[in-house]
């Protein structure tokens, strides 16, 4: 089945190891075959990668385009396991990115991910959570 991307003025589209940049017009494309799509919107770049979810989001997102969990085994493991022991209550969504690696549900791991990083986010905007702020900014204040 094809997959079929509407690609904004200036948009960028990674498919497999090549970045797509769209021109001055929307366009619409049709794709065919099984390499790695990302759409810019899903794209973290590794400066971004500031807090702890987004470091898991971007080790999982080198696994989906090189097509292979061992691309980040060893940073992913040990950032999974740095973050159940400071954010226990993710370890559901922790669960999930795991249960899709392991079924070599990549795509899905990374959608799992995104999760992951929407839940840092809501908990550091609690009130009283100490957490780091999910844009990894100092807002000025001391502790």
């Amino acid at each position: 089945m094809s997959l079929k991307v509407e690609l904004k003025p200036g948009e960028r589209l990674i498919v497999g190891s090549c970045v797509i940049t769209n021109s001055d017009q929307r366009t619409r494309l049709t794709i065919d075959g099984k390499l790695p799509i990302l759409r810019e919107k899903d794209i973290l770049k590794p400066d971004q990668a500031n807090t702890p979810a987004k470091l898991i989001y971007l080790a999982v997102q080198l696994m989906y385009l090189e097509g292979s969990f061992q691309a980040s085994r060893t940073e992913y493991f040990s950032l999974v396991n740095a973050m159940a022991l400071t954010l226990p209550n993710c370890i559901p969504i922790l669960d999930d990115i795991n249960n899709e690696i392991l079924t070599n549900n990549l795509y899905k791991a990374l959608k799992a991910s995104k999760k992951l990083v929407q839940f840092e986010k809501e908990q550091n905007a609690e009130p009283g959570n100490p957490g780091v702020p999910a844009d990894g900014a100092d807002d000025g204040r001391s502790a």
